[in-house]
C-alpha cells in the first residue's frame, strides 16, 4: 500500500486525487493533507480519511481548525515550513504538489529534499525554477511524475524510448472558450464567460490561462524541464476535442499518441500507481461516435500570451519567473474585475520589457525577479485604473 500526502488537498487536482484514492482503499492510504484557508472541506477530509497528518498554510484559519481537532491524535504543521516538515515523514512514499501558482515553488523544493516521489500538478513551479528543480530531483534519484494531462501524456509516449531520437513534442489544446471568436470581441469578456472552459473542469486560476492560452505557453516551458527539450523543438496545436493529450515525434517519422477522455482522474491515477496501470471504469474514447479529429495553428496575435512565453523561453534565465509573475498578479486582476480580458497581455508584456534578466540564477534570484515581478504587475495595473 502507498502512503499519499496531498498538498492542496481541498482544490481541483486534491479533491480528484482524494476520488482516485477513495476508489481503491486497498492500494493507496491518505498519510497527510494540507490547505491553505479552506478548513470546513479540509475538515470533511480529515473526517473520511482519517490522515496521520495535516497542515494550514494560514495561520488564522490553521488555529480553528486546530481547535476543532483538538481530541484527536493527529500530526498538526502551520504555515509554508509547516508542510515541508509534514512531508518528510518516513512513512509518506508519493507526495501529490496540487499546489497552483508560485506558491508550490517552496514546498515542492522541500518535498524534493525529503526524498519523496512527486506527483506535480503545478508548472508554475518549473516554469519559475526549473532548472534548480530538476538538479535537485536528478541529485535525490526520485521520480517526478507528471499530473497535468499533456505532460503525463509525453512522459507516457516516451516511456521506454529512446530520448535522443525526439525530435518534437506536440502540445494539444483544446483552445479555450474563446477559439471561435475575433479579437474585437475579447475584449468584453466577462469573467463568467472566461471561467466556463469547453472540456475540463479546474480551477479559477487555471481557467483564466487556459482561455488566454497563457496556460500552454507555461506547459511550453514546463516541458523543456521534464523532458530536456529546446523550445523551437514544442508545437503547440488546436485540438478542439482534447482526446489526443499530446504527441511526439521520433526522427524516423513515427508519431505517438496518448489519448484517453478529458478526466483529469486518469492522469492522477496513473502518477499514484506507476508503473502499474489499474481499471478504473471510466469512459473510453468511442472512435465511433468522435468521427474525426481537428486540429489548427493557435493564433499568436488573438491570443498574444503564447507569443510572450515563447519570447521568456528563449530568454531563459529568470525572463519565465517574470513572465509567470507578471501573468499571476494580472490573472488576479481580471478575476477582481480591475482590467479587462486584453490587459492581461498588455501588462505581461510591459513588464518582460522592463525586466532585468539574470541568465543563471539561483533561488535568490528567482525570488527576486517573483517580487519584482508582482510588484511591477500591480504598480502598471494602477496605473490603468
Amino acid at each position: 500500500m502507498k502512503h499519499i500526502a496531498i498538498l492542496g488537498s481541498t482544490g481541483s487536482i486534491g479533491q480528484s486525487t482524494l476520488e482516485v484514492i477513495r476508489h481503491f482503499p486497498k492500494r493507496f492510504k491518505v498519510a497527510a493533507l494540507s490547505a491553505h484557508t479552506n478548513i470546513s472541506a479540509l475538515y470533511k477530509q480529515i473526517e473520511e480519511f482519517k490522515p496521520d497528518a495535516v497542515c494550514v498554510v494560514d495561520i488564522n484559519a490553521g488555529l480553528k481548525l486546530k481547535s476543532m481537532l483538538a481530541p484527536r491524535k493527529i500530526k498538526f504543521f502551520l504555515r509554508a515550513h509547516g508542510l515541508i516538515e509534514m512531508v518528510g515523514a518516513k512513512r509518506i512514499d508519493t507526495v501529490v504538489l496540487g499546489i497552483s501558482g508560485s506558491a508550490a515553488l517552496i514546498p515542492l523544493l522541500g518535498s524534493i529534499e525529503s526524498g519523496k516521489d512527486i506527483a506535480l500538478a503545478n508548472k508554475e513551479a518549473l516554469v519559475m525554477a526549473g532548472d534548480i528543480i530538476m538538479r535537485k530531483v536528478n541529485k535525490q534519484k526520485i521520480n517526478l511524475l507528471p499530473i497535468d494531462s499533456e505532460q503525463s501524456a509525453i512522459w507516457q509516449c516516451l516511456n521506454g524510448q529512446d530520448r535522443n531520437k525526439l525530435k518534437n513534442i506536440y502540445l494539444t489544446a483544446s483552445g479555450g472558450p474563446f477559439r471561435d471568436l475575433n479579437l474585437r470581441q475579447l475584449k468584453n469578456i466577462s469573467v463568467v464567460q472566461a471561467l466556463r472552459h469547453p472540456r475540463w473542469k479546474m480551477g479559477r486560476k487555471i481557467s483564466i490561462d487556459s482561455a488566454t492560452l497563457m496556460n500552454k505557453g507555461l506547459e511550453v516551458i514546463e516541458t523543456m524541464h521534464l523532458f530536456n527539450m529546446g523550445q523551437e523543438k514544442i508545437k503547440i496545436l488546436i485540438h478542439p476535442e482534447a482526446i489526443i493529450h499530446s504527441m511526439v515525434e521520433f526522427i524516423d517519422g513515427v508519431i505517438l499518441a496518448q489519448m484517453s477522455m478529458t478526466d483529469m482522474r486518469i492522469p492522477i491515477q496513473y502518477s499514484l500507481s506507476y508503473p502499474q496501470r489499474l481499471s478504473n471504469g471510466k469512459a473510453c474514447v468511442d472512435f465511433l461516435k468522435l468521427k474525426s479529429f481537428t486540429f489548427a495553428d493557435p493564433d499568436f496575435k488573438k491570443f498574444p500570451c503564447l507569443a510572450l512565453a515563447y519570447q521568456a523561453a528563449r530568454e531563459g534565465g529568470t525572463a519565465p519567473c517574470a513572465l509567470n509573475a507578471a501573468n499571476e498578479v494580472s490573472v488576479a486582476s481580471f478575476l477582481a474585475k480591475r482590467i479587462n480580458f486584453l490587459q492581461i497581455p498588455y501588462v505581461i508584456e510591459k513588464v518582460l520589457g522592463r525586466h532585468r534578466n539574470i541568465a543563471r540564477p539561483d533561488l535568490g534570484d528567482v525570488l527576486g525577479a517573483d517580487f519584482w515581478a508582482k510588484e511591477e504587475a500591480a504598480r502598471i495595473i494602477s496605473g490603468l485604473d
